[in-house]
């Protein structure tokens, strides 16, 4: 069992306890919130830029001229926007379910039985139970707990934080992130070509089967009594190579987009891939002759 101290209470716990106001550390700048507006009223509007769909089916299609142009609008859409859904991404919906509701199980969980998976953020134990910890100036905390771990490679597993409770957690999990694996191969190939690369080199540069890592994050948003005040996850860029978002078709995801912030509509049977730091750095070691591997983080949610 992992133990950790946690400066404030989990977000589960502050949902629960009947309050009607967030304590002050939740409340963001009310220039960030206008910014931001009112997901559930941008996502009903029409017109305006919309975040791009790919559909992966014919993304090694027997017919060159088909092949060519689905892996064109990839990488176009990673170019512009750096963002997509992705449909027919060969990871069945059945299992996707699962995964989904394999985390759903662990948060239903009584807290004091989440707390044995908890994590220790101040002797840098970041796998685990958790609640995000203040690392900013204005010490503003985000409305959400979450569970993270790394699920590939297999051998580099750390089992004991893997939780026990709901008893299929592991197969899903174990067969969805084999799955991922073999998508993030497929469009770290395709952008490679897409930049002028040889097809492997992306995937070599973050460092090959033996040295890419895959991580997952759960987020767990409890009901919140003054949601217009608060954020879930504040605005950042991911570190990663490829973030792929498992979502349950809620709105609430935005991306900086030509200079506003553009909400996602809700795609069904999408994952959201994000485009991370790490294939930009990547790309200009490549360009630039360098070699230095660095792992990934594609992030199930």
């Amino acid at each position: 069992m992992v133990t950790s101290s946690v400066l404030f209470p989990r977000v589960e716990s502050l949902s629960s306890s009947g309050i009607n106001c967030i304590p002050k550390e939740y409340i963001r700048p009310q220039e960030e919130l206008n910014n931001i507006g009112n997901v559930f009223e941008e996502v009903e509007k029409d017109g305006g830029p919309q975040v791009p769909t790919i559909d992966l089916m014919e993304i090694e299609s027997e017919d060159k001229t088909v092949q060519d142009k689905c892996r064109e609008e990839l990488v176009r859409a990673a170019k512009d926007w750096g963002v997509m859904h992705l449909v027919n991404h060969g990871i069945p919906s059945d299992l996707i379910d699962r995964v989904r509701k394999a985390g759903e199980a662990f948060f239903d969980l009584p807290i004091e039985e989440k707390e044995k998976h908890a994590n220790d953020q101040a002797s840098g134990n970041v796998q685990g139970y958790g609640s995000k910890l203040a690392n900013n100036a204005s010490g503003q905390l985000e409305w959400e707990d979450y569970f993270f771990h790394l699920i590939f490679p297999e051998d580099k597993r750390d089992l004991s934080v893997w939780p026990k409770t709901p008893s299929d957690y592991t197969k899903v999990t174990s067969e969805y992130a084999r799955l991922l694996r073999s998508l993030a191969t497929k469009i770290l190939s395709v952008l490679s070509l897409g930049l002028g690369l040889e097809e492997g080199r992306l995937e070599k540069e973050v460092g090959g089967m033996e040295e890419l890592l895959l991580q997952m994050k759960i987020n767990y948003y409890p009901r919140c009594p003054q949601p217009e005040l608060a954020l879930g996850v504040e605005a950042h860029t991911d570190i990663s190579a490829l973030t792929f978002i498992l979502h349950n078709m809620v709105p609430g995801l935005q991306l900086f987009y030509e200079g506003k912030w553009v909400t996602a509509k809700c795609v069904p049977n999408s994952i959201v891939m994000h485009i991370g730091d790490t294939v930009v750095g990547s790309f200009l070691r490549a360009t630039e002759g360098e070699n230095h591997p660095q792992a990934i983080d594609g992030a199930g949610d």
